[in-house]
């Protein structure tokens, strides 16, 4: 009986089925309510049967976002199936990478898709906007080009998406910034509208309103992002960008940034990850106006330093807080600031910043040690960061300081020359060893292996672009000398000393960092330079280490085997008949010891090493995965295209014969100058020698002719000079007669100068006996006054003694009696201070007439000088009296305090003291 119910039951409806059901129903409803509710059945199956779900109801879904757009619900529920569409369930059996693409095509192959999304953002609904834009989004992923079409060709699309970064909402605020970045990277068409639809100036204050750098999350990320896709290779809009002012607002996000790092309590830790991404992303979007070779780069540059952007980076380079990787950003985008404009180069010198030698060391523990940082010049920093500096972690920080100094004397000859002389006079001084290029170059290597091989190299790579294709530098250079041959000392050449340097190096196992420096700044030095080959082989062993080097290496040493065979070969193809090891002698070398084949397979396996060969793709510094020891950095730019550009004339240099010396380029065939032709050339010349000796001797016989001529015009002359003799003793009779009339009135003169000085000395012997009456005078009335003081004094010492002791009988006897005697002793202070005013007046008077003899006395100076020094006496006569009124003052003084003691003592004695008198004493 069950057998039979269960056979005619209805068979069981699979999704594929419901799926297929739904589809038809959503395409055949005539009602709102019908087609949601077929929406919602096929919303159920999307993420786990997204491949059904599209190939049958795709078209309805899109075809009700046009037809149901006013219905808010029903669009909602639209969108989040063709969401789960494009990001269908991971364990779904039909989910595939295809079904994006599929879709995504859906959409583009008509243009009115793509307007009904974009109709979505007019609408103010939340969930409308936000996945209409995130479905364009996963549109433009899958079909990034055919997206950016339509967005470009839909009325007022790039407008609308604009706009949203206006929208109150983060969400949508958010989406919409995502999807501006997603669109924006490759088509500068679309970066122009946006630019124009004044994206900067929402993209700054978004930034603001985030919490500017300092504070700001992801989203200012997001929004350096964006502002990076719409500046970069655009020239039309880093136009716009200045045009707008936006030069100051970027210098206004740089300054906050300074001042939160400079706050007493600067920036929270758990702000300072996103505040540094953020710098560093503003960093970058600086320096995309900074591209080298660009048309507008110059004129970005001038901006950038008008409005201040460059001292800002600067200080955020040395600020002592500022991140490694931030630092090293911030001093390569000083290096583009300045690079190829010689007045920003020249200004750049004169900045100050703080000095790296005096940064506080990061611990392990995030503690920091504060020390008091000192200015500096900007290039005087960057020497210290890129030498003294010796921590790993520094390492991007300090060949980004390099990469800053080289842009600084960037094809500007002069301040090339300049930096290199003061290099050389700081070395001659031996001030600032450390961090002198010339002095790390040229101090023989220690005992021990070095700890810092990237010192000397950074220094070498500085020292190869101070000289790289200049000969004045080169010049200046080879000038240098070790060692004083007057006092008996070796002398020893720049080029010499860093050979030396390099061969120590290679016999002490030093870094190869450390060789491979010091044979790119050789390379660079020697080549086209014969001068500079004859020097470097003035020490004829280096030439035997070299190839000792070359043909003893391990296979790990394919860098340093590889440079030495350069090297051998620059020397070689720049050596001369006349260079201390001839031609022959060096082609016999190379070609005994080393061998043509193993030189060309050294050399060619140098250029196919990795580091070389991919050197541009290959990341110059610490990487991501750096687990703490040296970075692989060992070439420097310069050096990689000198060497790539050369490759093939060093190959050919071993098979160069010896006779044929200074490669030349004629008609675009490289030939040599025959050393036979030297030869002959130089016969040539003996030979022209020898006529210009002809010649001269030819002149000698003219000359003795010449002389001849001479003596008879001599003749001629001593004629002349006897009526010239006879004229000048005329003359010379004249001037006697002249002389003795002037002595005459030189008599008459000095007769009326005698009598005028005795009359003088009549007036001044006048002069001095009224001075000798005036100084009498003042000295009777000093001795006058002097002695009434002295009575008085005395007077005035016989009185206190007299009122001390009736208070001592006072004290004994009764207490009436002692306010008898109290009453008495101020009745007699009294008096005392009456006759001490009058003694007062009278110094007073006795200092006027002084006073009025000092003017008499200055009356007279003008007339005799002498008279001076005396009345300096009469002066010093009155401060005595003053010294001794002084002391009149201080016995007053005294007085007065015996009185105060004397009142307090009655009051002990219970005595009343009138208020009177406490107020006097006040």
């Amino acid at each position: 009986m069950f057998g039979i119910l269960q056979g005619q039951s209805p068979a069981k409806q699979t999704a594929t089925d419901t799926i297929n059901t739904l589809s038809s129903r959503l395409l055949s409803a005539t009602l709102l309510e019908d087609r949601r509710a077929a929406i919602l059945g096929l919303r159920s199956f999307a993420k786990q049967f997204p491949a059904s779900v599209a190939s049958g109801s795709l078209r309805g879904l899109i075809g009700s976002l046009a037809k149901d757009a006013e219905d808010v619900d029903t669009v909602k529920v639209v969108l989040e199936t063709l969401l789960m569409l494009f990001n269908p369930d991971e364990n779904s059996p039909e989910a595939s990478d295809d079904i994006a693409l599929w879709l995504a095509d859906e959409f583009t192959q008509r243009q009115d898709n793509i307007t009904v999304l974009l109709d979505l953002l007019d609408a103010q609904d939340f969930y409308s906007r936000l996945y209409s834009l995130q479905l364009i989004s996963a549109i433009l992923s899958a079909r990034p080009d055919r997206t950016q079409e339509c967005v470009f060709t839909a009325p007022l699309g790039i407008s609308r998406l604009v706009a949203v970064l206006d929208d109150k909402r983060d969400a949508i605020r958010n989406a919409g910034l995502l999807l501006l970045t997603s669109l924006t990277p490759s088509s500068p068409e679309l970066q122009k509208l946006v630019a124009f639809e004044n994206a900067f100036d929402r993209i700054f204050n978004l930034i603001s309103l985030e919490g500017s750098l300092t504070h700001g999350g992801i989203v200012v990320q997001d929004c350096l992002s964006l502002l990076a896709n719409l500046l970069r290779f655009n020239i039309s809009n880093q136009s716009f960008f200045r045009e707008t002012g936006c030069v100051s607002k970027l210098k206004r996000l740089l300054s906050d940034a300074a001042t939160e790092q400079d706050a007493q309590h600067g920036v929270p830790e758990w702000a300072q990850s996103q505040r540094d991404k953020n710098l560093w992303g503003l960093l970058a979007v600086v320096r995309l106006f900074l591209v080298r070779g660009g048309l507008g780069t110059q004129v970005n540059q001038n901006a950038f330093w008008q409005n201040g952007v460059l001292l800002q980076v600067l200080h955020l380079a040395f600020h002592k807080s500022t991140d490694m990787a931030v630092r090293a950003e911030a001093l390569t985008t000083c290096a583009d600031l300045i690079r190829g404009n010689g007045r920003l180069q020249e200004s750049f010198a004169q900045i100050q910043v703080e000095s790296v030698t005096e940064y506080p060391q990061r611990q392990q523990d995030g503690k920091i040690q504060q020390n008091g940082a000192r200015k500096v010049y900007a290039i005087d920093g960057l020497l210290d960061l890129a030498i003294t500096v010796s921590s790993v972690q520094a390492f991007d920080s300090r060949l980004a300081a390099c990469d800053c100094i080289k842009a600084y004397f960037f094809s500007h000859p002069p301040i090339r020359l300049h930096f290199l002389q003061r290099a050389i006079e700081g070395h001659k001084s031996g001030a600032d060893e450390m961090a002198n290029i010339l002095t790390t170059l040229l101090t023989p290597p220690q005992s021990t292996r070095s700890s810092d091989p990237y010192r000397l190299w950074l220094a070498s790579v500085l020292f190869l672009h101070l000289i790289y294709e200049d000969s004045e530098a080169k010049a200046l250079a080879m000038s240098i000398a070790e060692g004083d041959a007057s006092t008996g000392e070796e002398v020893v050449t720049c080029i010499q000393a860093i050979t030396g340097n390099m061969i120590a190096g290679l016999h002490k196992g030093e870094d190869d960092r450390v060789s491979v420096g010091y044979l790119m700044l050789l390379c660079g030095w020697l080549f086209e330079d014969p001068d500079a080959v004859n020097d470097f082989l003035g020490e004829g062993s280096s030439v035997q280490i070299l190839v000792q080097a070359v043909i003893q290496g391990g296979s790990d040493g394919v860098i340093l085997q590889g440079l030495c065979a350069a090297l051998l070969g620059i020397i070689y193809e720049f050596s001369t008949k006349d260079s201390p090891i001839s031609r022959t002698m060096l082609h016999t070398i190379l070609a005994s010891r080393m061998g043509r084949d193993q030189y060309i397979d050294k050399i060619t396996r140098l250029r196919e090493h990795p580091l070389l060969r991919d050197f541009e793709v290959l990341p110059q510094g610490l990487d991501a995965n750096h687990s703490g020891g040296l970075p692989d950095t060992y070439f420097d730019k310069t050096f990689v295209d000198f060497l790539k550009d050369n490759f093939s004339r060093l190959i050919r240099a071993i098979d160069r014969d010896p006779g044929m010396e200074i490669p030349v380029i004629s008609n675009g065939i490289q030939k040599g100058i025959s050393r036979e032709l030297v030869d002959s050339l130089r016969t040539q010349l003996d030979d022209k020698n020898q006529s210009l000796q002809k010649a001269e001797s030819d002149l000698l016989t003219l000359e003795r002719k010449l002389g001849q001529e001479q003596a008879d015009h001599r003749r001629t002359k001593e004629s002349a000079a006897i009526e010239l003799s006879r004229i000048k003793s005329v003359n010379e009779g004249l001037q006697r007669h002249h002389e003795m009339e002037i002595n005459k009135l030189y008599e008459d003169n000095e007769t009326a100068m005698q009598r005028i000085n005795k009359e003088h000395q009549v007036s001044i012997q006048g002069l001095e006996k009224m001075v000798l009456r005036i100084r009498q005078e003042a000295d009777d009335d000093a001795m006058k006054v002097r002695k009434r003081n002295d009575a008085e004094i005395a007077d005035l010492k016989s009185t206190i003694q007299k009122l001390e002791e009736s208070l001592a009988k006072a004290s004994k006897d009764h207490i009436q009696d002692l306010q008898t005697a109290h009453e008495e002793y101020s009745a007699k202070l009294e008096a005392l201070e009456a006759r001490v005013n009058r003694s007062e007046e009278r110094a007073q008077e006795a200092e006027d007439r002084n006073n009025r003899a000092e003017r008499e006395m200055h009356g007279q100076e003008s007339k005799a000088a002498m008279a001076e020094k005396q009345l300096q006496e009469k002066e010093k006569a009155r401060q005595v009296i003053q010294s001794e009124l002084e002391d009149l003052l201080m016995v007053l003084g005294d007085l007065e305090e015996k009185r105060v003691r004397d009142k307090k003592l009655l009051k002990s004695l219970g005595e009343e003291v009138s208020d009177a008198e406490d107020e006097e004493d006040a």
